[in-house]
């Protein structure tokens, strides 16, 4: 599937975002999290202005307490997130985008939803899969530079391990608040369920995305793209297929796709 074509990935420019916000002397965001935030507000079906989501109450609602804590387990200060939003902010009201009211309502709103944010990304009735699995290679001091190759080891020997093992593994891991109930047997199918409808959801993003892009291709007389020639299951595989990307470079690269394709009995999403 060429991307080029299908247009489902956003290109943020989170770049130009963050060189704005040095050059007008605004704390350092780290630029992952300015990233993450820029591709689910446009997901989101936020509007774009000049290549920059727009944001509203709603809009900025739907990411800090609907969407980042589905998809995201930060390698770092989880506070980036809300930070991140704080910029656009201020980009936009530099930008004459938004009145000083507007302004300072919506600063005021990043803020403390922000703070639910933190929250929601400690409950471990919220986890998912990808979240729960970067926790505890973190915690081990797994690699995950070096291609998917020490998490696929580390998947494995977790594997062996006698299923009371795993969930004394999953009670002690560092950054969750709260009795996970991980030996009640619904629990496994709960997170499943999450984790299947957080990828679900961001599919959906990446199929609006596209076909506004396609919808604009159609009325400047552009043919169709080829995988759209034959059959929509092609289509719909290469969605699915950019969803699991994108929930790995939100939590550990190449993770989803080992937990789907090689390891599914560590992380049932179905039964």
């Amino acid at each position: 599937m060429d991307d080029e074509d299908l247009h489902l990935l956003p290109r943020t420019r989170s770049a130009d975002l963050l060189d704005w916000a040095v050059a007008e002397g605004f704390d350092p965001v780290p630029e992952p999290a300015v990233r993450t935030v820029l591709t689910l507000l446009e997901l989101g079906g936020a509007r774009l202005h000049d290549g920059l989501p727009e944001l509203s109450s709603p809009v900025l609602e739907r990411l800090l307490y609907e969407q980042l804590h589905l998809y995201v387990q930060p390698d770092g200060d989880p506070a980036a997130y809300p930070a991140a939003v704080r910029l656009l902010i201020e980009w936009q009201r530099a930008a004459r985008r938004l009145n000083a009211k507007r302004a300072e309502k919506l600063r005021a709103e990043a803020d403390w939803q922000g703070e639910v944010l933190l929250s929601l990304l400690r409950r471990s009735d919220l986890v998912t899969w990808p979240r729960l699995y970067a926790l505890l290679l973190r915690a081990d001091g797994v690699p995950s530079d070096d291609g998917p190759g020490p998490v696929r080891e580390w998947l494995a020997a977790f594997r062996e391990l006698p299923p009371e093992e795993r969930f004394a593994a999953f009670d002690r891991v560092p950054g969750l608040d709260g009795d996970g109930n991980w030996d009640q047997p619904g629990r496994p199918l709960l997170i499943g369920v999450s984790t299947d409808g957080a990828r679900r959801l961001l599919e959906q993003g990446l199929m609006r995305r596209s076909y506004r892009n396609l919808a604009e291709r159609s009325a400047r007389g552009l043919p169709m793209p080829a995988e759209l020639s034959g059959a929509f299951e092609e289509f719909e595989e290469a969605v699915a297929q950019a969803a699991i990307d994108l929930c790995g470079e939100w939590t550990v690269p190449g993770l989803p796709r080992l937990l789907l394709e090689e390891f599914p009995e560590l992380a049932p999403e179905e039964y």
